[in-house]
């Protein structure tokens, strides 16, 4: 019998390799899509490949997007990567200007292309940055734009936008990853990792992810660097 087709944003952290697991759980056969966005590492793309192979994932693609599109504290050189910050207030200089639509975009181009009926985003908006494109109402207007905007819409065979973990906590995703046998020392989290892929334990990611192993009372396999 034929699986339902669906795409996976995999972008080596535990969220997205949540979702896939999720995914997986649910019968989809997936393909995924990586993103080389400017980044000034490459160290999450190393973590994206070793979950295509963890999962399986026959069909993928790395989509490269031209440098100079994007103007972040994760993109460019003279800006550093803001660690031990209070959480709340502003939006964080890590924020990466309208990432999750061009992502969303072209996952939703390759769904279409492929006959996939979902596309899973490992968003959520409880233990996250700030971000506006994490945020469940964004989740909502873009599905109501690809209703819209495609063939598939317009014919009522609307390709869905998945969000599992919106409403999870980090500690909440990883026991749920854990449930379904997600190998967390496979991801990776930190925006500003040494040139070994050790995390440097203080930005906001790895805050996020150090909390949510806590309280999740699941042991964190992340490798930190000394400070």
């Amino acid at each position: 019998m034929n699986q339902k087709k669906a795409v996976v944003l995999l972008s080596g952290g535990i969220d997205s390799a949540t979702a896939a697991a999720i995914a997986i759980d649910r019968g989809f056969e997936l393909s995924a899509l990586v993103f080389l966005y400017g980044q000034k590492h490459r160290v999450e793309i190393e973590a994206a490949k070793r979950l295509i192979a963890f999962f399986k994932i026959k069909s993928h693609a790395l989509i490269e997007i031209p440098t100079g599109i994007f103007s972040s504290a994760l993109t460019d050189a003279s800006r550093g990567v803001p660690r031990d910050r209070e959480p709340g207030g502003d939006i964080p200089d890590t924020y990466v200007p309208a990432r999750n639509i061009l992502f969303l975009s072209y996952a939703l181009a390759f769904a279409e292309s492929s006959g996939a009926v979902s596309i899973f985003i490992g968003a959520t908006a409880v233990d996250y940055s700030g971000y506006p494109d994490c945020r469940p109402e964004f989740f909502r207007a873009f599905q109501e734009m690809a209703d819209l905007g495609t063939k598939a819409g317009t014919s009522g065979k609307g390709i869905r936008i998945e969000t599992p973990l919106i409403s999870l906590s980090k500690a909440g995703i990883i026991r749920a990853g854990t449930r379904l046998g997600v190998d967390y020392s496979l991801t990776h989290s930190c925006y500003d990792p040494g040139p070994d892929g050790t995390a440097c334990g203080s930005c906001d990611s790895c805050r996020i992810r150090k909390k949510g192993f806590l309280e999740a009372g699941v042991a964190d396999p992340t490798r930190y660097r000394s400070s």
